[in-house]
């Protein structure tokens, strides 16, 4: 079935390329075919990171956790669309934080009166969250005040710069979290990751890797290429599209994964997952992408200027430590944050159709 899938690829080039195909079906073929190559690498980063052990493969997944979502919104970003960029990460973070881990304390707690996982290390990445969404809320927070006083200053450039310096900080906080979680105490987080031995070679799992890559920048450039024609056939705002469709793409495999772990009681896996897949978001891609930005010539910020960005990221951040603060979960809990998210992307879908 892995196999098929990647027909997707030469589908979608097929379809741009050799049989002019309108836009819509050569962006969702293109989709697609990202989500699959993702979770090639993902399976790739994993048996790379058996073979390396904790300290090495916590880096590797640092750096191609996700490829996908970086090299989309890298594209994306190319094309002057800031505003479906920050729509990607909000979508990336509410989506792992409420679609993902809902679904799977959902499916997991089918038969079972309560889950549990370990605080300490759901604790942890709860309390980050958190400091990503401060961290995250400042830049918008800070052009406000600035904007209230009037000065004749330029704001755009003065938020550029600070975006920058948040950057520069996000990243390093993350390195210093590889730190305290793979060296320094390695001991309490030695349980959140699933034990086995590598099914690949070396070199297979390195080529999957660098192939994978090289195709998904193809496929991302396809994509971007067709966003705004396919918004237009569809009907769909670019920023929903970005927030429901781009945002999961990347990540759609970890889904999977955390449903299949939770079924299996393994909720220290799935919090680990799902939770920590939008930390790296926000603290690795997202500054990632302001500071690539600078270099190709299209200066991205990290002001959020959507409330609803705001809230929807504020409101993740609360959720999230509100769930970890009794390290259980039920099947309810797990409806309950899929509703959220279903409510979001209502708001979305709606947001300037009037």
């Amino acid at each position: 079935m892995a196999y098929a899938l990647l027909l997707f690829v030469p589908l979608s080039i097929a379809l741009r390329y050799l049989v002019d195909a309108t836009p819509t079906w050569v962006f969702l073929t293109s989709v697609v075919a990202i989500a699959v190559l993702a979770d090639w690498i993902r399976r790739a980063t994993e048996q790379l990171a058996e073979r390396a052990g904790s300290t090495i493969g916590g880096l590797l997944n640092v750096s191609f956790g996700n490829t996908a979502e970086l090299v989309l919104a890298l594209f994306i970003l190319s094309q002057a669309q800031t505003r479906v960029v920050q729509a990607q990460i909000t979508g990336s973070i509410i989506g792992t934080t409420l679609l993902f881990l809902g679904i799977s304390a959902l499916v997991g707690g089918i038969g079972r009166a309560r889950q549990t996982f370990n605080q300490a290390s759901a604790g942890l990445l709860s309390t980050l969250l958190l400091l990503v969404v401060i961290a995250i809320l400042l830049p918008a927070v800070f052009d406000l005040t600035e904007r209230a006083t009037a000065r004749e200053v330029d704001i755009s450039l003065i938020d550029e710069r600070l975006s920058l310096g948040v950057s520069v900080v996000l990243l390093l906080l993350y390195a210093a979290n590889l730190v305290y979680t793979l060296l320094t105490h390695r001991d309490v987080f030695a349980g959140d990751a699933p034990g086995g031995e590598a099914e690949w070679s070396l070199a297979r799992a390195l080529i999957v890797m660098v192939v994978g890559t090289a195709l998904i920048a193809i496929e991302a450039e396809l994509a971007s290429a067709t966003l705004d024609a396919t918004s237009a056939q569809l009907g769909l705002s670019p920023v929903f599209i970005g927030v429901v469709v781009l945002a999961l793409v990347g990540t759609a495999a970890n889904l999977f994964a955390a449903v299949v772990f939770a079924r299996q009681d393994k909720m220290d896996i799935v919090f680990s997952m799902c939770v920590g897949s939008a930390i790296q978001i926000a603290l690795v891609v997202a500054p990632v992408l302001v500071l690539t930005s600078w270099i190709i010539g299209h200066p991205m910020n990290l002001v959020f200027a959507s409330p609803l960005d705001l809230f929807a990221i504020a409101s993740a951040g609360f959720i999230v430590r509100a769930i970890a603060a009794d390290g259980e979960t039920t099947w309810f809990e797990g409806l309950l944050l899929v509703g959220v998210y279903v409510l979001f992307a209502l708001a979305y879908y709606f947001q300037g159709s009037v």
